[in-house]
């Protein structure tokens, strides 16, 4: 109507203007004018024939400029309020007798938001008509087909038909952006508040002319900004009708990036739980910084049993400039009968538990936004029932992963000073145990090093008491665990010969709360740390004492008793205070020794080999002699084996047996223990490193002629000797080598040696190798080899410049939800192929078996593996992934999935096949990319969960 109305009034004051009496002088058709605003413009006072062909018209009619000296009988009065401009590329006609303008090729009009092109533009204002229309050219095909823009949308379409008066409008052969998806129509009827009707329509997500695929549905209704609904439907494949449909369709298309709205379910079949409607519920948008999602799942079941139900909630939430996050919670409920048994998802007896029919599981991660001065609030939670993943997982990563952390975490730095806290609650699970490790909480103060110098006003003048500084830590933690440690159990009687030592997992929840409790053990450590500086001693020698003190307090001391009759030690709790304190001190002495070896050749320049030799002592008294720190009396000198006859008898435990035993008073003792026996130990090393300087292949200035290339990153050697050992003084030999070749192979190579000689039982001696008849000097007892290989012909040299087809997020200032994508690792189209493998090996030779001299040596090869994982891109859109390895010491092939993925433009086509193992089976799935149309898929898997 707006636009109408400008042509009207352009009109009326033409006729009314020639109506009155003509001067002498002739009149130019287009008087120029200068706006308010310094811009020319032209009014076209009246004009009842054709503008020559070729030429450019360009209208513009601003209301608040004055009026015409000329005086007309009426005052026009309209509708305009803005200024409008017109434009055709041939020409403008106006017929005032008919009350018709014409605009040709190119037509454009512009007024505020309203935006109309087409090749042929009429407007009858005597009926208040407004006509667009498309031309054919030389060939016959339709050029300039209308373009149609307002507040309801973008419209394309064959012609327009629209009444400016009424608002209301027809337009043929349709096209219009509805969110992300696309309506076509024959014939679309559009009243004054912007509602289209349509009849034949199609309603899809593909962006091309002619979809691939749509929606067909006798008669639909479009809220612009709103939804889509449409009468009976079906879904019609590249023009081919098929079957699946339903009595109505709704589909939301929100103007805003979020709207609250109904989110419907997944319909299909299980194999072990019957039909189902998944992922159906409702998604709540109250404003622009939270989304929550609510949904589930619902299983028919068979004749035996209802089939279950999970519930899930997600929730996203932001504030700008302070944090972000996304919390999930997801609860299912299957029946017994239909949960997968145990010993298909563990082979280890060890492992095997009953599966619970309830599961639950929990993800939060919140991301602060880093302020200087401000607190650091962070979460990272993953915990939840142990059997989740097996029972419910399809993603390969979760299903194999044997623990999960979770870490909740305040830090404070204070406001000019050197302190800083920290308040931390975490939580360890293990999904084959079933042991949950919690530290509930961990509170941490740090104080920055401190010199003292400086807190006597002192100014720095380079004497060596300036480098003395000390740094302090308050540590102090809570331990909790479901493992019930074997004191607590039995009347806290452990069996020295025999028995079971195991601890009892117990269930996680409130009527356990007392054991739990019992279960805790409370810590306090104070850390000193004394740096005394770094000297320079004969020029090229570089010296670092150092002294350490610590102090841990304890809140629950045992009691131990050696029970004769029931061959047992007896251990007692009792809540009481215990401090534990331990110092120690040392120095190192170390340099580097450069070697250069110039080649001079065409290549190569020179060789360095850098070697870097250190020697350090540290010293440690004994601590075990206090009885505040050990119990140290305790005599197993009665102990007897299953015969009854007396251990000691035999050598086989005559350290035990004859030698009191010194046993910890203290729960938790390990985070700040002091040593049992003295330790006072000269420590040497030697490391290696040699690099090759080569002349640069890219330098075309000179800049830079040469470059490093590393031809061993490192070769070390470290053992030592301690004094104060009563044998076995001389220490290890190990040996570490790393090396990269070609940028791509890495090589860690560890290893290590003993001196001495082994009993018959397996345990070393006082005898070193070299006195042996064959003189070694050393025998390898560990070894590890790893080795990695990325093959990969773009590998660094671009990134991807493919665009991901991603559902768009509900809110880009929440951001996209935390999902797993099962192809995120290899579906890059810019790279054709790669491979990734490992290969990583243990050697440890234990000797013979303690007290079996006449059993064979064991295995020595414990751990050997290797690894592939990769993908290839076949066509341009086609990738296939591929994950495998395989196990010698098992020979066995390990986890195997071969993964493939096509990109079908507006549908994607992706699946996995897991050939071997206990997740053997298949899955496919073809859906259409656009997240609108999320359900709108096929599936079809045998997996471990239906088969």
């Amino acid at each position: 109507m707006p636009l109408l109305a400008v042509v009207l009034l352009v009109l009326s004051i033409s006729g009314a203007w020639g109506q009155q009496r003509r001067p002498a002088t002739p009149v130019p058709a287009v008087v120029p004018r200068v706006n308010s605003d310094g811009r020319q413009t032209t009014n076209v006072l009246a004009d009842t024939s054709r503008a020559a062909r070729g030429t450019r018209l360009v209208s513009a009619i601003d209301t608040s400029a004055a009026g015409d000296s000329l005086r007309v009988g009426a005052e026009v009065k309209g509708d305009i309020k803005t200024t409008v401009k017109y434009s055709a590329k041939d020409s403008i006609r106006f017929d005032v007798q008919k009350k018709v303008a014409y605009l040709y090729d190119e037509a454009n009009v512009d007024y505020g938001d309203l935006s109309l092109k087409a090749a042929l533009i009429t407007v009858d204002y005597g009926q208040n008509l407004l006509k667009a229309n498309g031309a054919p050219d030389s060939t016959g095909k339709v050029q300039g087909r209308p373009v149609f823009k307002d507040a309801g949308g973008l419209y394309q379409a064959g012609s327009i038909n629209y009444n400016f008066k009424t608002r209301k409008g027809k337009i043929a052969d349709a096209v219009t952006q509805q969110g992300e998806g696309y309506v076509h129509a024959g014939i679309v009827k559009k009243n004054a508040l912007n509602e289209i009707f349509g009849r034949n329509g199609q309603y899809t997500t593909c962006n091309l002319e002619h979809p691939h695929f749509h929606i067909n549905a006798t008669k639909m209704k479009v809220i612009p900004g709103e939804k889509v609904v449409t009468g009976p439907f079906n879904l019609v494949i590249s023009d081919i009708p098929t079957p699946l449909g339903f009595l109505f369709g709704y589909f939301p298309t929100p103007g805003k990036s979020r709207a609250s709205g109904l989110i419907f379910p997944t319909f299909g079949q299980s194999a072990d739980r019957g039909f189902f409607l998944r992922n159906g519920g409702y998604y709540f948008a109250p404003n622009e910084y939270i989304g929550l999602r609510l949904t589930g799942d619902v299983y028919a079941g068979n004749a035996e049993a209802f089939g279950g139900f999970a519930l899930r909630g997600e929730m996203q939430y932001i504030k700008r400039y302070n944090y972000n996050g996304l919390l999930s919670i997801d609860y299912t409920q299957r029946p017994a009968n239909l949960i997968l048994r145990s010993e298909a998802l563990n082979t280890n007896q060890e492992f095997r538990r009953p599966r619970s029919p309830k599961t639950i599981w929990i993800n939060w991660n919140h991301t602060p936004t880093p302020r200087p001065g401000g607190g650091r609030f962070s979460a990272s939670v993953q915990a939840g029932s142990t059997d989740y993943n097996q029972q419910n997982s399809f993603d390969t990563r979760r299903y194999l992963t044997p623990s999960f952390n979770s870490t909740i975490s305040y830090q404070k730095q204070i406001r000019n000073s050197p302190i800083n806290y920290s308040l931390q609650l975490s939580q360890n699970q293990n999904t084959q145990t079933g042991v949950m490790n919690f530290v509930l909480p961990d509170v941490s103060v740090q104080v920055a090093r401190q010199y003292p110098y400086q807190w006597f006003g002192l100014e720095p003048k380079g004497i060596f008491y300036e480098q003395f500084a000390i740094s302090y830590n308050l540590i102090g933690r809570n331990e909790l665990s479901n493992l019930e440690q074997p004191r607590l159990l039995n009347g806290g009687i452990i069996p020295v010969i025999g028995g079971t030592r195991e601890g009892r997992t117990i269930p996680f929840d409130f009527s356990n709360l007392a054991p739990l409790l019992n279960n805790s053990q409370p810590t306090v450590q104070h850390q000193f740390g004394i740096t005394l500086g770094n000297y320079t001693v004969l020029k090229y020698l570089s010296l670092n004492p150092t002294v350490n003190y610590g102090e841990s307090w304890y809140f629950k001391r045992l009691n131990y008793k050696f029970e004769p009759d029931a061959q047992a030690v007896r251990i007692d709790t009792v809540s009481q205070f215990g401090r534990l304190y331990n110092y120690s001190g040392g120095a190192s002495l170390s340099t580097n020794i450069y070697g250069i070896v110039p080649i001079k050749g065409a290549k190569i320049e020179a060789i360095r080999h850098k070697l870097t030799p250190s020697v350090s002592y540290s010293y440690t008294p004994n601590f075990s002699q206090n009885d505040n720190f050990y119990e140290s009396n305790l005599n197993l000198g009665a102990l007897r084996d299953a015969q009854g006859r007396l251990y000691n008898q035999f050598g086989q435990q005559n350290d035990i047996t004859r030698n009191p035993i010194a046993f910890s008073r203290f729960i938790g003792a390990t985070a700040g223990n002091p040593n049992g026996r003295a330790s006072s130990a000269l420590s040497v090393g030697l490391q290696n490193q040699i690099e090759m300087k080569v002349r640069s292949k890219n330098d075309t200035t000179g800049t830079t002629p040469f470059e490093k290339v590393s031809l061993i990153d490192g070769l070390d050697f470290n053992t030592g000797y301690d004094f104060a050992a009563d044998s076995l003084n001389l220490l290890p030999l190990a040996v570490t080598f790393r090396t990269q070749v070609a940028k791509k192979l890495n090589i860690v190579v560890n290893a290590g040696f003993v001196f001495y000689q082994r009993d018959s039982t397996g345990r070393f001696i006082n005898e070193y190798l070299f006195n042996q008849p064959k003189r070694r000097l050393a025998q390898l007892t560990t070894a590890t080899l790893n080795l990695s290989y990325q093959f990969n012909p773009a590998a660094g040299t671009k990134k991807s410049t493919v665009e991901r087809d991603v559902a768009p997020a509900n809110d880009p200032v929440l951001g996209n939800p935390v999902r797993v994508d099962p192809y995120e690792d290899y579906v890059d189209f810019d790279i054709p192929w790669e491979l990734s493998t490992s290969f990583g090996a243990t050697y440890q030779d234990p000797g013979p078996i303690p007290g079996r001299p006449n059993r064979p040596r064991a295995d020595a090869l414990t751990v050997a593996s290797l690894n592939l994982s990769g993908s290839v891109k076949l066509t341009q859109n086609l990738r296939i992934g591929y994950s495998s390895g395989y196990d010698f010491r098992s020979n066995q092939v390990s986890f195997t999935s071969l993964d493939f993925y096509r990109d079908l433009h507006c549908w994607q086509i992706s699946g996995s096949w897991f050939p071997f193992g206990i997740r053997q089976g298949y899955n496919v799935t073809i859906a259409a990319k656009s997240s609108l149309l999320q359900d709108l898929k096929l599936n079809r898997n045998r997996t471990f969960q239906n088969r």
